[in-house]
């Protein structure tokens, strides 16, 4: 376990502080819906752009897209190519409807289109993949920081909701859009003075450049990559059409992004925000994408353990498979002394046969890497197995006494059961970042790039829970009161749905479980129900002869197969969008079809 400088404490208490009381103290006092959700429509272009990548870029970007570098390399980005794409449809046809029709969430324009149960459809559809997403963005600073430095992670999860909570409660809509300008502003202020630390721990004889083909010898320099093969997940293809498909769907669709921009001015600082995101958020991924290649790098030069969760390594250094964990640990110390000498002759001299023989050490390393996942799996294993045994032995002898000892024991073999079919401290990819910054940075930049990660942290959920609160309130709430309600009364049914979303996310943050990759994990929600989604909104947009029963049921029909294509893995994650999306307006071209012909049939 880390522990943090008083140094540190300083500056990471100070500026989570700052943030939450100036977006609280700016915004107090919205008394009517307008303002309440909207923002009062009087936020500036480059707010926008700032606010939209802040609800993105959440503390899993920082943490999962640098390990995601660190293993695999720079071919992530390749995930946003559709990005600026969508950004330029979306302002040249969502934008200028929404803003005509003066909606308060994107599903009021459904009901105009079609109806009231397809609005309440898709609003649902979107409260249920938001609200799931919302306890994640909380989850993954919380559990990796609980491990890392030791803090209790049911305290940590309920600190971060409860700071949101606040600001996004008493502002609103602008309380996100003001403190998210602060958030990422400390975001880049922090990633960047991270990069040039990083590249200060380099050897001095090796310059950027150099370090740059370091890690392309290794492959982790490659951005492109042109194949059709579905096994594939990251290629220029499934970005540039299942990344533009997602990033309509989000961009368009979803309410916490589509709030940001209703909040805009006019329509032209609306579209202006989305042209600015569209420009920065690429150059932005592929440079915290580089933040990772760099740590890599620097492990080029320095020994790095083979997981990165020393709570893991502890465990399995206990076990009796820790003469096995050390010999592998042994023989990685050998190959880096091998991979840190050809690194050197490699910034000097950029020879094929140095590059072949680095990539082939990488390759073993890797190896290595997932011998000691194996090892750390079954030490974990056989802990919670003694443990469980213990407790059913105890469970035996106070069995008949039926006393409260007894039902405390079998909620906790229950515990066990459930911990013991966790993988959580095995998967060590979305440690590396946080376990490099405290081992490595100076004191007071680590207070910082934890603020960072809490602030990106907080930025998202704040905008989910925002949304969430919305489209409760606006499309299911106060579109099914018998009686209008007055602006006092819309405003305080919002705030009570924001307090209720904030717990929700924070109970599903309490009960979630690590995935394989945590930004992947968030990805892969969006887009089981993001294409079905967007598919209903193009068909408003461009097929007017399509009625509402056959959307309202095609959308059905489609949301089943597109959970059973994720299920049984019928394709990569980004194709579910376009899956999703195509189906939804086949089918429902089939339904509308059969039911004019039925009609023909009758009036006949």
């Amino acid at each position: 376990m880390q522990t943090l400088n008083w140094i540190d404490w300083v500056v990471l208490i100070t500026t989570l502080l700052v943030i939450v009381g100036y977006g609280t103290w700016k915004t107090k006092g919205s008394s009517t819906v307008q303002d309440y959700v909207r923002g009062g429509n009087t936020t500036k272009w480059w707010t926008i752009g700032l606010s939209v990548m802040a609800t993105q870029a959440s503390a899993i970007t920082f943490l999962s897209t640098t390990g995601q570098a660190f293993s695999d390399g720079m071919g992530f980005v390749q995930f946003y190519f559709g990005l600026p794409i969508a950004m330029v449809i979306i302002c040249i046809v969502f934008i200028p409807l929404y803003h005509r029709l003066k909606v308060y969430t994107a599903y009021e324009f459904l009901e105009n289109r079609f109806d009231l149960k397809t609005r309440s459809l898709a609003a649902i559809l979107f409260l249920i993949q938001r609200g799931l997403a919302a306890g994640i963005t909380i989850f993954a600073p919380a559990i990796i920081l609980s491990v890392v430095l030791g803090w209790n992670i049911t305290y940590l999860n309920i600190a971060i909701g409860i700071l949101v909570i606040i600001y996004t409660v008493t502002g609103g809509t602008k309380a996100v859009t003001v403190t998210q300008k602060q958030q990422m502003f400390v975001i880049f202020a922090g990633m960047l003075a991270a990069l040039f630390i990083i590249l200060g721990l380099i050897p001095e004889d090796v310059s950027f450049t150099e370090a740059v083909d370091i890690a392309g010898a290794t492959g982790r320099m490659e951005v492109l990559d042109f194949s059709f093969d579905l096994e594939n997940r990251y290629t220029v293809w499934s970005g540039l059409i299942g990344g533009t498909f997602l990033m309509l769907s989000y961009f368009g669709t979803d309410q916490s992004q589509v709030q940001r921009y209703l909040s805009g001015k006019s329509m032209k600082e609306m579209q202006m925000g989305l042209i600015f995101n569209g420009l920065l958020k690429v150059p932005m991924q592929f440079f915290i994408l580089l933040v990772g290649i760099m740590v890599f790098v620097f492990y080029q030069f320095n020994p790095a353990p083979l997981n990165f969760i020393d709570a893991s390594t502890k465990t399995v250094l206990t076990s009796e498979y820790s003469k096995q964990y050390q010999d592998l640990q042994q023989k990685q110390n050998q190959l880096f002394n091998k991979k840190k000498e050809l690194s050197l002759l490699f910034s000097q001299n950029n020879d094929t046969s140095i590059k072949t023989t680095l990539l082939h050490l990488d390759s073993i390393e890797k190896t290595y890497r997932l011998e000691s996942k194996y090892l750390i799996k079954r030490a974990i294993d056989t802990v919670y197995a003694n443990q469980y045994d213990n407790l059913k032995n105890e469970l035996q002898v106070i069995d008949n006494k039926k006393s409260d000892i007894y039902n405390i024991k079998k909620e906790e073999l229950k515990d066990l059961y459930k911990a013991s079919a966790k993988d959580t401290q095995t998967n060590d990819r979305d440690y590396m970042f946080i376990s490099f910054i405290l081992k490595y940075l100076p004191k007071g930049l680590i207070g910082l790039l934890l603020a960072v990660i809490l602030s990106a942290a907080m930025s998202s959920t704040a905008s989910e829970i925002n949304a969430l609160a919305t489209i409760t309130s606006i499309d299911l709430y106060g579109r099914n009161l018998k009686d209008e309600k007055d602006e006092k009364h819309m405003v305080k049914a919002t705030k009570i749905f924001t307090l209720v979303w904030g717990i929700v996310a924070i109970i599903i943050a309490c009960f979630a479980n690590l995935a394989e990759n945590l930004i992947q994990l968030v990805n892969i929600i969006g887009s089981i129900f993001y294409g079905n989604v967007l598919g209903i909104f193009l068909l408003a947009f461009f097929f007017k002869f399509v009625r509402a029963n056959a959307v309202f049921f095609a959308a059905l029909i489609t949301q089943t197969i597109v959970i059973a294509g994720w299920w049984f893995d019928w394709m990569p994650y980004l194709w579910l969008n376009l899956f999703g999306c195509v189906l939804v307006i086949l089918i429902a071209f089939v339904i509308q079809f059969f039911a004019v012909q039925n009609d023909k049939t009758i009036k006949t």
